[in-house]
């Protein structure tokens, strides 16, 4: 399986974290996602200046672009790349929320953190005038309610939450998220779900029919209620190697994101459950603080190449919001991969994790009290 497992668990985990880094800044986070940008351009961008005067440093996941990513844009933007790595979105966080000279120019973040870095004052508002390639992004690429017209982030991978599964192994396909947390006979402990805070949760959050963005604490608590009930129905709880327990057997029903889902093995199968799910989306930001935003912007523009993004989907195997790249994927590797022939209007169905400020840290006392409930 492609190299993908550091990704994913950056994506919701301790979100009280980034409450608290927000508010390190001075920033105060904001009820609605679709909140315009906290500052106005710092600078009017030169679109003739020399890239080869200015360089890009990034900070991404490992594993998450290509090796050769800084030889190539050297190449083609005469510009110097230096790729730093995070292990996790908090990670990042703590750089980007220091107060010191990072010297970062471009960070790769998940949406809602990007909504948060943005409410702090921290983004700078992009130049679509600079990005040209922005034209290769699906329509809906620009309807994602953290940041509704791309003002200050650039998708790069988008996906879904659902249920993995052993087709041989179960009676019948699972359906619908009540069936994870009261499994049938045959799944009884051979069931997995995930600990990072907002997919904890969110397997009961649908099953009830509230929003995965849910501020309620009468929700909240019925929530962990269904989690508790659940919890002596399970094998455990996996954020990393559930798709091998399905490959052994150990598990047969595990709850999964999409692009980690081995479905190009015999027998297993993925499905989004009738109540619906969430939609995630790792995005690209450029830095207020950054003196190469020319290169920065050139930087998201190359990434934006339909050859240059296609490597994501190809490689990592998670969707990529980019649909010339997505067309030109190998037709085998996208037939081979079902959750790679979901299409934009799809993934839409799902919520859009956003920030949720100060209310973050409910769900980090969810997690608590669920796991270290006996």
């Amino acid at each position: 399986m492609p190299r993908t497992h550091i990704r994913r668990l950056p994506a919701a985990a301790l979100a009280a974290g980034l409450a608290l880094a927000i508010s390190a800044c001075g920033g105060e986070p904001a009820d609605t996602a679709a909140a315009p940008a906290a500052g106005a351009s710092s600078a009017q961008l030169d679109p003739n200046a020399d890239l080869s005067k200015q360089s890009v440093t990034i900070t991404v996941w490992d594993g998450y672009t290509p090796k050769e990513l800084a030889t190539e844009v050297k190449s083609k933007l005469k510009t110097d790349l230096k790729v730093t790595l995070h292990d996790t979105n908090e990670a990042a966080m703590a750089k980007l929320t220091s107060g010191a000279d990072t010297g970062l120019d471009v960070a790769f973040v998940s949406g809602q953190y990007a909504q948060a870095l943005n409410e702090a004052g921290l983004l700078e508002p992009l130049h679509p005038e600079l990005i040209p390639n922005l034209a290769n992004l699906y329509p809906e690429a620009k309807e994602l309610s953290y940041d509704k017209g791309n003002v200050f982030s650039v998708p790069y991978t988008w996906g879904t939450t659902g249920i993995c599964y052993r087709s041989d192994l179960m009676k019948t396909a699972p359906t619908s998220w009540k069936q994870l947390l009261d499994p049938p006979a045959e799944a009884l402990k051979k069931v997995t779900m995930m600990t990072t805070e907002r997919w904890l949760a969110l397997p009961a959050i649908k099953a009830l029919g509230y929003s995965v963005n849910t501020r309620s604490d009468e929700e909240i608590a019925k929530v962990k209620a269904e989690l508790l009930k659940a919890k002596p129905k399970l094998l455990g709880y996996d954020d990393t190697t559930f798709g091998d327990k399905l490959k052994s057997g150990e598990a047969v029903m595990v709850e999964a994101w999409d692009g980690w889902c081995p479905t190009t093995e015999k027998n297993i199968k993925f499905v989004v459950p009738q109540e619906g799910s969430d939609l995630w989306v790792d995005t690209m930001v450029v830095l207020k603080s950054s003196k190469n935003k020319e290169a920065a912007h050139a930087f998201i523009n190359y990434i934006l190449d339909p050859k240059v993004h296609g490597w994501a989907a190809e490689n990592i195997l998670y969707k990529v919001p980019n649909k010339a790249a997505m067309d030109a994927m190998d037709a085998k590797l996208k037939a081979d991969n079902a959750p790679l022939q979901m299409t934009p209007s799809d993934l839409l169905k799902g919520e859009s994790i956003i920030d949720l400020g100060e209310d973050s840290v409910k769900f980090t006392r969810l997690a608590t009290e669920v796991a270290t409930k006996q």
